[in-house]
């Protein structure tokens, strides 16, 4: 197994001290630009690899950060994760991509972990965390962007999305086309896009004369199988349910099963409208009524934003918000 080249080789190659070594490594003044160069030549020739470890302690950087999804697995999640780390890869940073799998005590560990490896930043999608909790758990990370959350107490640097519009365009699409009674597959109850989603969905119900009725609505998982049942047991409890407003794209892929299972066509008895157009949406059958985000760009300006955050943010760094366009398909046309 070769030996792996260390400072002190390169030291000793050139002739000067590790100290001055060090200074070339890290860019810092004290050392001729004639120094310099030769002490580059000689690490380009030995193949010498700088310890991220030696250099975090004189930088105080790690060159890495942390992104935390609850589900790896969803579309949603992975294109904002390919979105950060093509970012991240541009700028010199890796990324520990960590899922919490919606358990709130697994993000704890998570942040507690990242803290532990002392990461430049994180971004953290869609907190299923209490404020008070998380508000405790990112005091200690230097720079923090949150994707999909708002708190309260405190302002941490965001991307938003206006899952408030999103659900009241969607909606009023159904409301447009004749649907009174329409149900809700509202999400996982700590979830604050679900939270947003409900209110667009009551605000349009309501401007339109329609008291929305507690039993038009079951909370579930994001994934496929809750939203099977989520709808199967909305549709049988209320039967007169002619629309389903679902939470995100793989709930509504779950209802469409349960419209089949059920013997009810979509969209001729019950329309289905999904969020956040994931490319499945238009795959199935029929095609999902959805609202779309731009998810790669989302996972960009996460990153370009965490790292004005890293970098002390020189001008002003702001929010961004990114819209909910509303995508017309088969299921409710």
């Amino acid at each position: 197994m070769p030996r792996r080249i260390t400072m002190a080789d390169v030291a000793r190659e050139a002739g000067v001290s590790l100290m001055t070594v060090s200074r070339a490594v890290n860019n810092k003044d004290g050392i001729s630009e004639g120094t310099r160069q030769r002490i580059q030549e000689i690490i380009d020739r030995l193949g010498y690899r700088p310890s991220i470890i030696a250099r975090s302690l004189v930088t105080d950087r790690t060159g890495t950060i942390g992104l935390i999804v609850i589900d790896n697995s969803n579309p949603f999640f992975s294109e904002i994760a390919r979105g950060v780390e093509h970012e991240a890869y541009a700028t010199g940073y890796n990324v520990f991509l960590c899922n919490t799998e919606e358990d709130t005590q697994r993000e704890l560990a998570v942040l507690r972990s990242l803290e532990e490896k002392r990461v430049d930043g994180i971004i953290l999608c869609s907190s299923r965390l209490p404020e008070d909790d998380l508000l405790v758990a990112l005091e200690p990370h230097p720079a923090v962007v949150l994707v999909n959350r708002k708190l309260t107490q405190k302002h941490y640097l965001s991307i938003l999305l206006n899952d408030e519009g999103g659900a009241r365009r969607a909606t009023e699409h159904l409301l447009q086309h004749g649907h009174r009674n329409i149900g809700l597959l509202a999400g996982p109850p700590r979830s604050y896009g679900g939270q947003q989603r409900m209110k667009g969905y009551r605000d349009a119900l309501e401007s339109a004369g329609i008291c929305p009725k507690p039993e038009w609505t079951r909370h579930c998982l994001p994934i496929v199988d809750s939203g099977r049942e989520a709808a199967a047991d909305l549709l049988l409890s209320c039967p007169d349910i002619s629309a389903l407003f679902c939470f995100n794209d793989l709930n509504a892929v779950g209802a469409l099963q349960a419209c089949q299972s059920l013997g009810r066509r979509v969209p001729d008895d019950v329309a289905v409208t999904g969020f956040d157009d994931i490319p499945m949406a238009a795959l199935v059958t029929p095609a999902l009524t959805t609202c779309r985000t731009p998810t790669y760009e989302v996972g960009q300006q996460a990153m370009s934003l965490l790292l004005e955050c890293i970098n002390g943010c020189e001008g002003e760094c702001e929010d961004i918000i990114f819209e909910r366009e509303l995508v017309i398909r088969e299921s409710a046309p």
